[in-house]
């Protein structure tokens, strides 16, 4: 017996594939996925990867070789992550709504040969520019440039290519925006996905009878807790089509006819369920956890929402995609009767924190400071960007120790006298504005909470007149509400020193998001300078 055949004796389970191997031996007909009435079980994901796998393989795919996921929520889509990893490859995720000019730049970037797609994708897929050497794996259309249809993965072998791997390969590169808007990609290994998977089994008591919402997109780092926990439990990933997303009545009717288990989401989705989700007309006696995270929650919308869901657990997860799930809070029964933030709680296990001062020294007790972290969910770094790297980490030197590399979040923390730590606002959100500093973000918590606000959002725009910026507003109000732009800025003039206090605040008949469901900022500066260039409405 060679090596090769000693190593593959073994029980894996240090790869994030290594779940539906077990699974589809252990529990071959329990429903690994499903969608609108659609299931793959287990075995049926294991032998449509490995054929996914083996055709990536012939078609010249190597070990560490980049394929991007290009897919909206169907079943295919988990074929296409596990078939990408079983050949020992990194998936990339990518939006399914990006335009073709930032889906060129993502493949360009990272260096993408093969891509998994449908034939939803079809137009977008044919305005790629560079293309020489791309394959494409899904699409049943004529394209410019080579493609493998899954009728023909179909014949290819449903044996386990057995690519040897290791838990510090990567697994996965996920691309975030930064501030510039241009994309950057995270990477990060087998260990540290497997490590926050493990989390979430033991956080919320995975077991596979669990039916677990996939509400975020791919490319979205919440998504990692649906797949690969849920996997590790051996339950069920009920995809959730981005269509029902778009309609609160829908997916509230959804989670109530699939009895989804547990959702993972941001709290824009559970206020626009809230607000126009029908729920006094459902059921949702089997939700038991809710996970929030992405933006602050404003308390007294969360605490309606948990009037509604009596019976159901709500956590706070904090988390930047670079090391996900850093910490958690699990929110009380009853929500104290407060307008102060919720906490983000303490660090999750196998994680540490640190706070420093803006001279990067340990901040003391009780002062705010950036947050860092070092945990085992922790990127690699971002993906060929080395400029980005060494800014993202801070090395910790003491004498005769081992150097701690520590992610610098760049948020801006506390610590109680309870050890739970409290989410002050972004330092890229900290603005100065005719010699004051304001937090654009304490300014969003003040103002989310009038009854009339649906959705508040604080932006800074350039002040032509002085050296600073000027402070903007715009807002959504809750359906049958009459908000008035008057009583916002009164409320503001109350609460927030008058240098904090909006210049304007603008009402919207709808805020624009991110396909991660969280407000689009940067789109509101982009509409205010087109605005003040035209003079028209933002």
């Amino acid at each position: 017996m060679n090596i090769k055949e000693i190593q593959h004796t073994e029980t894996v389970d240090y790869l994030i594939q290594s779940p539906v191997e077990y699974f589809a031996r252990v529990t071959p007909n329990q429903a690994a996925l499903a969608v609108q009435g659609r299931t793959l079980t287990y075995s049926e994901l294991d032998r449509k990867s490995n054929q996914l796998a083996n055709t990536l393989i012939k078609n010249g795919a190597l070990p560490q070789d980049r394929i991007g996921i290009f897919h909206h929520k169907e079943l295919e889509l988990g074929v296409a992550i596990y078939g990408a990893l079983k050949a020992g490859c990194v998936f990339v995720p990518l939006d399914p709504f990006m335009p073709a000019d930032r889906l060129s730049f993502i493949i360009n970037d990272c260096g993408i040969r093969h891509i998994i797609s449908s034939d939803v994708q079809f137009k977008v897929l044919a305005e790629i520019q560079d293309y020489a050497e791309l394959h494409c794996y899904g699409v049943e259309k004529e394209l410019p440039f080579d493609q493998t249809r899954w009728s023909e993965i179909a014949e290819s072998s449903t044996s386990n290519p057995n690519v040897i791997m290791i838990d510090q390969d990567l697994g996965y590169i996920m691309y975030t925006s930064g501030s510039t808007g241009v994309p950057k990609g995270m990477m990060h290994t087998h260990h540290g996905s497997v490590t926050y998977s493990r989390w979430g089994v033991a956080y919320v008591d995975l077991t596979a009878a669990d039916k677990v919402a996939s509400h975020a997109p791919l490319h979205f780092d919440l998504s990692i807790f649906d797949f690969f926990s849920t996997a590790r439990a051996g339950a069920t990933v009920v995809l959730v089509p981005e269509a029902i997303t778009k309609f609160p009545a829908s997916w509230s009717s959804y989670i109530e006819k699939e009895q989804i288990t547990i959702v993972f989401t941001v709290p824009y989705t559970l206020i626009t369920m809230l607000e126009q989700g029908a729920m006094e007309k459902r059921d949702l006696s089997c939700l038991r956890w809710i996970l929030f995270g992405g933006e602050p929650f404003p308390p007294t919308k969360l605490r309606s929402l948990m009037a509604v869901l009596n019976k159901t657990t709500f956590s706070n997860i904090y988390g930047p995609a670079e090391a996900p799930c850093c910490t958690t809070y699990e929110v009380p029964r009853p929500l104290p009767e407060s307008d102060d933030p919720l906490p983000i709680g303490i660090v999750s296990s196998n994680s540490t924190d640190l706070i420093i001062d803006e001279n990067n020294n340990e901040s003391k007790p009780g002062e705010s400071g950036e947050l860092c972290i070092r945990s085992s969910t922790l990127m690699k770094g971002y993906w060929n960007r080395p400029d980005l790297s060494d800014r993202a980490f801070l090395e910790i030197k003491e004498p005769g120790k081992l150097t701690k590399i520590f992610y610098r979040t760049g948020d801006r923390v506390v610590r109680d006298d309870n050890g739970q730590l409290h989410f002050l606002g972004r330092i890229d959100r900290m603005v100065k504005t005719r010699g004051h500093r304001v937090e654009l973000d304490e300014i969003e918590a003040v103002l989310s909470d009038h009854a009339a606000v649906y959705e508040f959002a604080a932006f800074a725009v350039p002040d032509n007149e002085h050296a600073s910026v000027l402070i903007m507003g715009a807002v959504t109000a809750k359906p049958s509400y009459d908000l008035s732009v008057s009583d916002l800025m009164k409320l503001a003039r109350s609460k927030l020193p008058p240098y904090a206090v909006p210049r304007e605040i603008y009402l919207l008949s709808e805020m624009p998001h991110t396909s991660s469901g969280k407000i689009d900022r940067r789109m509101l500066v982009e509409r205010w300078q087109k605005m003040s260039e035209t003079d028209s409405s933002l």
